[in-house]
């Protein structure tokens, strides 16, 4: 069969007009000569969407490579037959955000849960991946889907798995992810139209309010009823404002003052050019706001509200703390709360500095492949982070990193350093002071071309560099190889004041990603933070090059 004619196979089948009619005019195109038009068909049914980092995520659009409600329906016939062979009374709870697709996605996946004889519970609204992955273990159900794509640009969307029982409500992992992909694969080979439908239950406000309760618990608003900081938040147009709103009330908390032009969901997102408060500009308009208000704090939630950005004033601007700052700062309040029993876990590719503090503090250190399904499943988990603004700081009621939650532990420690006349600029220091000073920094390349990302881990397993910022490269090694556990497409090259640099293929967005992480125990704590961060700053101008 031809591409022509398997699109024309496949828009036959598509029960969305759009997608439909998106296909049956590129498929004309593509035949007219156009070769962008042939590019995009052939992209799109080159395979299936793939179980990644963060479940299936990719562009909305027809076809099998893409996030459409043809690969959704799919997607949960082949999770519900493999629910179905697991135990004989499955269930999932389903939720869905913000995005273009979203709920109609949920809906149309909870539909085919219920045909397929598996108990389907729909969330009664759109809400933070947050509140599903609590889902799963406050119903009890067999599995929880999240429509989502994250941070992801404005035209992706996505399907997280969750497996409940002995998994705990963590997302899915190896080899069960292949078994479900079979499936899936099977129920490809019957037309969408002929699966057949059921009753979907929707759950009450009783789930929302009950993780409002766990999480608003993890609070602790300023001693003496004093006023802490203020705060300037932004669900960066995404569904984080009303969660967080009810749970600050609940803690006890004053009010945030919310960025008007992001506050509402809308999955255009029109004020950023993603919407991930990573990437530059993104903040801006929470900065502004900030500068208004005389604000003491930004903390900003990407639009599903698992990740969390935090921004402190410094030097009359608002700087953003990396990942790793953040990380170490809920790690170090975790490991004082957690009188020497558990564990401390951080993805591969996130600062050394925990294992530090895990050590200074009898705990034990565990560093895992990069996810939150690998992190969220370390035993006797107290505290777990990674470095792109992912925080678990309540594994006995999420097992996924969970914005919100994240949120109520950072305020509670600004207010009480605040209360104290002291800010989290300042516990940087001292945290610098205790452990030495972790800086860590990284380079991306976002391509258009998926083949670069692949060409470019090539370039640099055939010809890793010698030397970096006038350091010599003394260990380069490939983490895919047996000999280093088979960890992942990833490069870690050591150098000679032990600075560790790491190169790897984003897991959910067209990227490549290179982590620094220096360190540095000479001088005051300051000294100490100029010069881990003059190392990183150096290695970072060092590694563009080798990028393209």
């Amino acid at each position: 069969m031809s591409a022509a004619e398997t699109a024309r196979a496949w828009a036959a089948a598509d029960p969305d007009e759009a997608t439909r009619a998106a296909l049956e005019a590129t498929v004309a195109a593509a035949e007219a000569g156009d070769e962008a038009a042939r590019a995009e068909l052939e992209d799109a049914f080159r395979g299936r969407l793939q179980f990644g980092t963060a479940g299936l995520r990719g562009a909305i659009g027809p076809g099998p490579n893409r996030m459409n409600r043809v690969t959704v329906q799919q997607a949960s016939a082949g999770l519900a037959a493999f629910l179905v062979g697991r135990e004989p009374h499955p269930s999932v709870v389903i939720g869905w955000d913000g995005r273009r697709g979203s709920e109609i996605f949920a809906r149309d996946a909870a539909e085919v849960f219920a045909g397929a004889g598996v108990r389907a519970i729909l969330l009664p609204r759109l809400l933070p991946t947050p509140v599903t992955a609590f889902a799963v273990r406050h119903l009890g159900t067999s599995a929880g889907v999240m429509v989502t794509a994250s941070h992801n640009p404005p035209g992706d969307n996505g399907y997280k798995v969750y497996l409940g029982g002995a998994d705990e409500g963590s997302q899915i992992v190896p080899p069960v992810d292949g078994e479900i992909a079979a499936r899936i694969e099977e129920a490809a080979a019957t037309p969408v139209a002929e699966y057949p439908r059921g009753e979907v239950e929707t759950a009450g406000e009783g789930v929302w309010e009950a993780y409002v309760a766990a999480t608003a618990s993890l609070g602790q608003p300023p001693a003496g009823g004093g006023a802490g900081p203020k705060v300037v938040y932004t669900p960066m147009h995404g569904v984080g404002l009303e969660t967080v709103e009810a749970v600050l009330a609940a803690a006890g908390f004053a009010p945030v003052v919310a960025v008007p032009e992001q506050a509402q969901p809308d999955g255009a997102f029109p004020t950023v050019d993603f919407p991930n408060p990573e990437e530059p500009g993104a903040l801006d308009l929470a900065f502004a706001l900030a500068e208004a208000e005389g604000a003491d704090l930004v903390l900003a939630n990407d639009p599903d509200a698992d990740r969390l950005a935090v921004a402190v004033p410094e030097g009359g601007a608002w700087r953003m703390l990396t990942g790793n700052e953040v990380g170490l700062l809920l790690g170090w309040d975790a490991a004082r709360s957690a009188r020497g029993h558990g564990a401390l876990a951080a993805s591969i590719v996130s600062s050394p500095g925990l294992g530090a503090i895990a050590e200074a503090h009898g705990l034990d250190f565990v560093q895992t492949l990069t996810g939150f399904k690998w992190v969220s499943r370390v035993p006797d988990l107290v505290y777990g982070y990674e470095e792109a603004l992912g925080y678990l700081v309540n594994p006995g009621t999420v097992r996924d990193k969970d914005g919100i939650s994240a949120l109520v532990r950072v305020l509670t420690l600004a207010a009480e350093l605040h209360a104290r006349g002291s800010s989290l600029a300042e516990e940087l220091l001292a945290l610098a002071g205790e452990f030495g000073a972790f800086a860590s920094g990284q380079v991306s390349v976002r391509v258009t071309d998926l083949a670069r990302i692949p060409a470019i881990m090539a370039a640099l397993r055939a010809e890793p560099p010698a030397e970096l910022a006038g350091l010599a490269v003394t260990a380069a090694d490939d983490l895919s190889l047996a000999e280093h556990g088979s960890i992942g497409d990833i490069l870690r090259f050591t150098l000679g004041d032990g600075t560790r640099v790491m190169v790897r293929p984003s897991g959910t967005e067209p990227k490549v990603k290179v982590y620094i992480d220096a360190v540095s125990h000479e001088g005051s704590p300051a000294q100490r933070v100029r010069a881990a961060e003059a190392k990183v700053a150096a290695i970072a101008e060092a590694v563009r090059p080798l990028l393209g």
